[in-house]
This record gives structure tokens, C-alpha cells and sequence, in this order.
């Protein structure tokens, strides 16, 4: 059985900066990409960023390009966001997900996550 614990989320002031964590058991990640996804009340799921365990090639979206990194411990089963220079429209459920697609430069849509796990809140504000 697949299980995720996310860890790091929180309440942070505009400028700040949070580190979320994801320890994934029950699965190998060798072959996969890993995702963080967030959904703020009333929008969709959107993508943040990915990381392919292959080749660590990576994807942020447009929003969190520069501000945002990803990370993996393949050894430790995790991987890591580290957000930066947070605002106040990054507050959101941020979810940790994991496909067998690869991380591309274009991302990896939600409709093709294979596991989830159960989001961690960041909220953005003074």
C-alpha cells in the first residue's frame, strides 16, 4: 500500500519561505516522476512543480518559476519544495503525487497522477 506523509506546511508572512517534505512508502520511485500539485477553494488542481527520478529533469510552473525548487532523496523515499519569497496567492492545499509518466518541460497533468497524498496547508499572510 502507497502512503504519503507530507510535513512542513504552515502559516508563513508574505516574503517568507516554507519547506515541504513528502516521505513516500510502499513504492519504488527508480522509475518515476515525482509532483507537487496545489488547489486553492474554488480552482482546480494545478500543477507546481516535477522532477523525474531518471535524470532529476525538472518543471515549475509559470507562477513559481524562480521562487520554487524541487528535490528528491531517492535513499529516503522523499522529495522536497523548497518555496521561497512566498505571496499571498500561493496560500493553498499543496499535495504531493507520484506517475510512471516522465517529467518533461511541460509538466505532468493530474489526470495522469497515479497515487496522492492527503495535502498539507500554505497559508500566505500578514
Amino acid at each position: 500500500q502507497v502512503q504519503f506523509v507530507e510535513s512542513g506546511g504552515g502559516l508563513v508572512q508574505p516574503g517568507g519561505s516554507l519547506r515541504l517534505s513528502c516521505v513516500i512508502s510502499g513504492f519504488s520511485m527508480s522509475y518515476y516522476a515525482l509532483s507537487w500539485f496545489r488547489q486553492s477553494p474554488g480552482k482546480e488542481r494545478e500543477p507546481v512543480s516535477c522532477i523525474s527520478t531518471s535524470d532529476e529533469n525538472t518543471y515549475y510552473s509559470h507562477s513559481v518559476k524562480g521562487r520554487f525548487s524541487i528535490s528528491t532523496d531517492i535513499a529516503k523515499n522523499s522529495v522536497y519544495l523548497e518555496m521561497n519569497n512566498l505571496k499571498p496567492e500561493d496560500t493553498a492545499i499543496y499535495y504531493c503525487a507520484i506517475s510512471s509518466f516522465y517529467c518533461s518541460g511541460l509538466g505532468i497533468p493530474a489526470s495522469s497522477m497515479e497515487f496522492w497524498g492527503k495535502g498539507i496547508q500554505v497559508t500566505v499572510s500578514s
